[in-house]
């Protein structure tokens, strides 16, 4: 069975989609074969594991219009056991396109249903990276995912934000995917000098309790360089900080999944 992770945050810039990369790219050096599908229309993940524009030929778009197959779209990286479905700045014409499709909310999940027992078969992991904005591919790919992984920058407003995104979780679980959980929240960009980092962990954990994961990824200026290169920082520079700390988030995701898988077994 594949697991379907989405990483999530309608803020910009919180560590997003450099989370989904990371996690992606730790599974498949752990030998979890794994898909990242860049449902951003910015295209910051297919970039950051070395795709240039003019090697998205097909892309998640095409696949969501009916124009090619799922895995006609699926490519290669760098990475040994890790691939990409590209995403292009077409993607954010889609929802004007199936504007009048009443089941617009559940066209990425059918395309993943219908290939899924060849999706289980290749793949052990695929992680959704959305946009960072609630617009209908976000609820596309809440529809289509099983678990969430909400990064949380450890700033001021970053809490009265995520309010809002976990009100919209909860309404797409009572109405539309009664299976979609919080993996966990991660904290990103956090400054061990500032007091203020330390004050949103308190209240992190005061509302979300033990789904806060204890790995926290900090601020690093390696982390902001890795995807120039088209690598995932744990590749770009494996001894940095702040590949240390996704390398740790990575470790507490594999155990808490498996943990978990073992209460639903």
């Amino acid at each position: 069975m594949s697991h379907i992770i989405g990483v999530i945050n309608q803020k910009g810039g919180v560590g997003k989609t450099t989370t989904a990369l990371n996690l992606g790219s730790g599974l498949a050096l752990k030998d979890f074969s794994t898909l990242i599908i860049d449902l951003d229309p910015q295209g910051n993940a297919s970039t950051g594991v070395g795709l240039d524009q003019k090697e998205r030929i097909n892309s998640i778009y095409e696949v969501l219009i009916d124009k090619i197959n799922f895995f006609d779209a699926v490519q290669k990286t760098k990475i040994n056991k890790l691939k990409i479905l590209a995403a292009t700045p077409e993607l954010s014409g889609l929802e004007t396109e199936i504007a009048n499709d009443v089941e617009k909310a559940f066209v990425l999940k059918k395309k993943i249903e219908l290939n899924y027992i060849d999706i289980t078969r290749e793949f052990s992991f695929v992680i959704i990276d959305c946009p960072p904005s609630l617009s209908l591919l976000t609820i596309m790919a809440l529809v289509a995912s099983r678990k969430l992984v909400v990064p949380l920058q450890a700033e001021f407003f970053a809490l009265e934000g995520l309010s809002q995104l976990i009100k919209t979780i909860d309404r797409i679980k009572n109405r539309l995917n009664p299976s979609l959980e919080i993996e966990g929240i991660l904290l990103t960009m956090f400054d061990k000098r500032n007091r203020l980092s330390f004050e949103v962990e308190k209240e992190a954990k005061n509302f979300f309790g033990h789904k806060v994961f204890n790995s926290k990824i900090p601020r690093n200026v390696r982390i902001s360089e890795a995807p120039s290169h088209g690598l995932p920082v744990i590749l770009y520079d494996p001894n940095s900080l702040g590949s240390q700390g996704y390398k740790e988030f990575i470790n507490e995701f594999l155990d808490r999944f498996k943990e978990t898988e073992k209460k639903v077994a």
